[in-house]
C-alpha cells in the first residue's frame, strides 16, 4: 500500500530535492517488478533477489519521471536476455528471427510498466516519458538511487530507480502534462 499521500501542499524550488532512498525502497522495486514479470512474462516466472554479474553485452531501458521526484526507471540486461523476454512477450506471435525493433519494444514495455508502477508509488503529480533505449542516462547522487540486482531464468537483470542530476521539479506553472490524470 502506497504511504506516500500527496497533501497538496507544494514544494518550493528552495526546498531540499527528495531522494529516491527516502520515497521508495528495494523491497518495493523488488515487488513491483516481480507484478510486471507476472503480467507481462507469465504467471510462472520470477525475478530472484540475487545479484547476478554485470553482462558483458548490457543493454537498458528506461522511462523518465518528472514530478515531485525526478529521476528515472532503468531496466539493464544482456541483448541475449533481452531477446529472450521479447520471446516471452509476443509468445505465439513470435517470429522465427526477431529484429532489433521487437527487441526494443519489449524492452521498452517492460521499462514502461516497471516506471508506471514505481510513479504510482511515488509522492505526486508527476509525469511518466516515453520509454527509451540505450545508454544509461547520467544520475544524479548515490544517495538519490536504489538499485535492484535479480536473476530471471539464472540470467541477470538490473533495475535502478536513479535521481536524475539536476533535477526538474512538476509545477502546475510548468507541467507538460496538464491534462494527465495523477494515479
Amino acid at each position: 500500500m502506497n504511504e506516500f499521500h500527496d497533501t497538496g501542499e507544494r514544494r518550493r524550488s528552495s526546498d531540499t530535492p527528495l531522494l529516491i532512498t527516502d520515497l521508495i525502497d528495494e523491497e518495493t522495486v523488488r515487488s513491483i517488478a516481480q507484478e510486471a514479470w507476472s503480467a507481462l512474462i507469465g504467471d510462472d516466472e520470477f525475478l530472484v533477489p540475487l545479484p547476478g554479474g554485470p553482462p558483458d553485452d548490457a543493454v537498458s531501458s528506461w522511462v523518465d519521471v518528472v514530478g515531485p521526484w525526478t529521476g528515472t526507471v532503468v531496466l539493464t540486461c544482456s541483448r541475449a536476455t533481452a531477446e529472450e523476454l521479447a520471446r516471452c512477450l509476443l509468445a505465439e506471435h513470435a517470429p522465427p528471427v526477431l529484429d532489433a525493433e521487437d527487441v526494443h519494444d519489449a524492452l521498452g514495455e517492460l521499462a514502461n510498466v516497471v516506471g508506471g508502477n514505481v510513479k504510482a508509488v511515488l509522492p505526486g503529480p508527476s509525469a511518466l516519458g516515453l520509454p527509451e533505449l540505450g545508454s544509461i542516462p547520467a544520475a544524479g547522487p548515490p544517495a538519490d538511487t536504489c538499485r535492484v540486482d535479480l536473476l530471471w531464468r539464472g540470467r541477470s537483470l538490473t533495475i535502478t530507480v536513479q535521481g536524475s542530476a539536476g533535477a526538474v521539479h512538476i509545477t502546475p506553472e510548468n507541467n507538460p502534462q496538464k491534462n494527465e490524470v495523477p494515479l
